[in-house]
């Protein structure tokens, strides 16, 4: 799968290894989906110094394997802010500062609204979205799912809560009606 998967991919230069395990974004969100560890999983490494716009095209270029019924996840966190988390309110149930809370209400317009560009253009969207998106390595998966997306999809947002006032749990199925 990682050799078709790199064959497919044009815009970039990908190298394959075995030498490392998976990233907590990954093996997180799989162990619930699949406890028993029994498929097959490939984990793509982000790019920093690529730019959001790249990542969305090399995204694109994964839709093949999407249309092989391969299943992509793109996990991580709309909203993380690891600096500016309220320790004080962990428990609390959706908290979020105010500049979180907008940040993520706009991304959710954003997404179901079919407006990709603004969401590739974070860093054009005013102070919430750079407060909320200090680096962008927990927001780029959002892209890779997008861009994915075709005009049969529809999509579902869930698990929408802020957790401690800097950070959004939002979860986004794309999927064919």
């Amino acid at each position: 799968m990682a050799a078709a998967t790199k064959a497919l991919v044009k815009g970039a230069e990908l190298e394959l290894t075995t030498q490392w395990g998976l990233d907590h974004g990954a093996w997180s969100v799989i162990k619930h989906l699949y406890p028993k560890a029994n498929i097959p999983v490939i984990e793509m490494s982000l790019d920093y110094y690529k730019t959001p716009q790249a990542h969305y095209k090399l995204a694109g270029e994964l839709k093949k394997l999407r249309e092989k019924g391969v299943l992509i996840i793109g996990s991580g966190n709309m909203v993380h802010n690891l600096r500016q988390v309220a320790w004080d309110k962990l428990n609390a149930d959706d908290y979020a500062y105010d500049w979180a809370r907008e940040a993520k209400e706009k991304m959710n317009q954003f997404i179901l609204n079919g407006d990709h560009q603004s969401l590739i253009r974070y860093d054009k969207q005013g102070a919430a979205f750079l407060l909320s998106i200090p680096s962008p390595e927990h927001y780029m998966p959002l892209l890779y799912a997008l861009a994915l997306k075709d005009n049969r999809d529809e999509i579902k947002l869930f698990n929408d809560k802020a957790v401690a006032g800097s950070l959004t749990m939002t979860s986004v199925k794309i999927g064919v009606r």
